[in-house]
Order: structure tokens, then sequence, then C-alpha cells
């Protein structure tokens, strides 16, 4: 190491119990998202903590310095800290000893380099102390980081090869951090693509989703489709679709929406209802991710805005009206539109005189239809309209 670099102070650093969980576990260090995100300036969601002790024996610990903590991922090093401020994770230094490209066998050693060489990018292999706070980069990281060159560590072809994810978390980290792909890991990528095929769709869709909400998104899935990265395992994804996605992307922009991975897989696929439910279920999204998908590319005629948010709902508006050249307009005026509950039930159409039965239901809706085209008024008016709609049905 050329340079001492400090880690910048940041909130998270002041979280109660995280100084002292750090001193029970010296020599430890702050490794990973924290780091990196702190030398950026973003917020800090995830906590990593490295230590050269063996999980059972940090276990111990912990445990007599009264902190409680979780087996979490014992067999790989992996403990958690549970503090009233959040958890924390603890993870003994590593290295492996054999990988498939889906799992690995590691071993604990105490060489604080052996563990950063088995990290991915060397952005993400950047410890710190917590005490001094002084940064230890073994591999380049600060340089990258400052270049914002998402690089793998060591040979990208054989990194890929040590666990294929690590193609779909190069783009997904180029989205959120990057400028320029490094030259060789997007070679490496692509040259490896097909092993995404190996992967559970989970991994796959939970690393897409993921990408989908970053801020370069849409020119990385750009670069992705160009290189044939994601043929293998979602081949409905073309370029058509990345224009969709810019649009989609910048509709949100306009309306101030918050990108929602979702809505926006949503305008990368083809506007067809047996594609999507193919693609939902080959990446085996959620029932309620399933649905949202659905529901953004379902044909619904409607009269306004509003009418479209009563019907289907505000968030599932949304996914619809983004894709429209009017969109951002649209969506400001039910942004902050609650839907009225229509003021008169079935109840009250037999006490106007209709007999229980599918009459009721019938009538209840074409006073609710004519509620909603006259733009919703007060009970009054409904009373009125409902008055009219029985006083025909009983003739």
């Amino acid at each position: 190491m050329d340079r001492v670099t400090i880690l910048p102070h940041a909130d998270w650093q002041d979280r109660p119990g995280l100084a002292g969980l750090a001193r029970v576990l010296t020599p430890a260090r702050y490794v990973g998202g924290a780091v990196r995100d702190t030398l950026l300036g973003i917020p800090v969601a995830d906590i990593d903590i490295a230590t050269p002790h063996a999980p059972e024996l940090a276990m111990d610990m912990l445990k007599e310095a009264g902190i409680r903590v979780v087996p979490t991922g014992i067999a790989h090093g992996t403990i958690t800290a549970v503090l009233e401020s959040g958890p924390v994770e603890v993870t003994t230094l590593r290295r492996d000893v054999s990988t498939d490209g889906r799992h690995a066998t590691v071993a604990f050693t105490n060489d604080w380099r052996e563990d950063a060489a088995r990290r991915d990018f060397t952005m993400n292999a950047l410890y710190a102390d917590p005490i001094s706070g002084q940064i230890y980069d073994y591999f380049g990281g600060l340089d990258d980081l400052e270049a914002r060159r998402v690089r793998f560590i060591g040979d990208p072809l054989q990194r890929i090869a040590e666990d294929h994810l690590r193609i779909l978390r190069f783009f997904r980290f180029l989205a959120r951090f990057g400028s320029e792909p490094d030259a060789e890991g997007l070679a490496a990528c692509e040259t490896r693509a097909k092993d995404l095929m190996a992967l559970s769709r989970e991994r796959i869709a939970d690393e897409l989703l993921k990408l989908l909400v970053a801020k370069d998104a849409v020119a990385v899935m750009r670069l992705m489709i160009e290189r044939g990265i994601l043929l293998p395992v979602v081949p409905e994804i073309d370029m058509a679709g990345v224009d969709r996605l810019a649009k989609a992307a910048a509709n949100e922009a306009a309306a101030e929406l918050p990108a929602d991975a979702i809505r926006r897989l949503a305008a990368l696929l083809p506007a067809d209802a047996k594609i999507n439910d193919v693609v939902g279920a080959r990446l085996k999204l959620s029932k309620a991710q399933r649905k949202q998908l659905a529901s953004a590319i379902a044909p619904h005629a409607f009269g306004s805005s509003y009418e479209l948010s009563y019907r289907i709902g505000r968030e599932h508006a949304f996914d619809l009206l983004v894709m429209r050249e009017d969109g951002p307009a649209l969506i400001a005026q039910i942004k902050m539109w609650d839907p009225p509950k229509l003021p008169i039930t079935g109840g009250a159409l037999v006490e106007r005189g209709l007999s229980k039965g599918p009459d009721v239901a019938r009538v209840l809706r074409t006073v609710e239809d004519q509620w909603i085209a006259e733009g919703f008024p007060d009970a009054a008016r409904v009373a009125e309209i409902a008055d009219a709609q029985v006083t025909q049905a009983l003739r």
C-alpha cells in the first residue's frame, strides 16, 4: 500500500454498541459495502465485520460480553451479532478450497490478504480499522473506486468460474457505481454468459431486480443486450425493451416516483400476458410480483387517471401510466389523491324496493359506473343516481 487513507466519519459508526462489538472481536475490521459506500459518500445499509477469530470462538467472545449472537452461516464462517441498533454480520477470514460456480467450500485463515483475494471486485475488498479508520487495500480498490471502475480481483474468467452470479453482480455494480466498464471484466462476462444457466432462477431474479433500480440501469441494460448477457436466461428482453425501459425511467423521474423494479421489468418485456407469465414463473417471482407484472401490461379502458386509480389502485395505476407520453401529468393528478368509497350499499338499494339477488349487484355496479363517470360526486348526488336506477330496474 503506497498511501494511507482514513475512512471518513459517518453516522453508522455511531450506532450504539458497534464500537464495543469491534473491541470485543479485536483484531477486527469493517469490510465491504460499509467501507465502499462511506468513501463514496452514500448511505450505508449493512455493516460487516471481518475477524481472524474462528466463528465458534467469536460467538463465545460475544456471548461473554453480553452481546446476543446468532449462528446464521457458521459453516461458512458467518455469525450475526444482534445489537440494539440492528444486526451486524461478523465473518471469519476465509479462503476458498473449492468452488463449482454456485457454492464454495472454504477454510478459515488469519491472512487478511487471502480473505480479500476471494472477494469479487476490488471496491468490495476494502477494510477499515474501527479505531484508527485506516483503510487496508490489497488490490487497488481505492483507485478503482475513485475512477468508478468495477474490476474483478485477479483473473475475471476464474472469478466467474468460482461464482457465476458474479456476471450479474458485475453489471449491477456497474449500474450503481460505475462509469466505464472494465474491458477485461466485460469480455469475461460475455464469454461466460451461458454460465448463468447453472444458477437458481431466484438468484438471477434477485440480481436483475436490484440492477433495474440502479441509477444507470438503462445504459447498463443496453450494454447487456448488446453483449448477449441475458440471452441464456431471459431471451425475451431485447433492445426494444431497453427503449421502453428508458421511457419508463424518464417518466418515473419526471413524475418524481421512486424506481420500481417490477414496473421496470414490465417495461423491458413485450406487452404480452403469456410472455410476462412465463418470465415471472421462470424467475420464480412472488405472487405479488407476478400480479404486479401482469397488471402493468393489462389493457384498461378508463376515462381519467382518477377512474384508473379507483378501479385498480394507485400503485398499479402508476405502473400503467408510466408508459404513456402524458404519464407524468396523469400521475401527478392522482399522486396525492385518496380514492373515495362509494357512498351507498346494496342494502340501500333493497330499501328502495329491489329484491335481494343478482339485480342488486347489477344496479349497484351501474350506480358506481355513473358515479365514477360524473367525477365522484357526493352522497346526495349518488342517492339521486340510485333512485333513478332502481326506478328503471323496477319497470
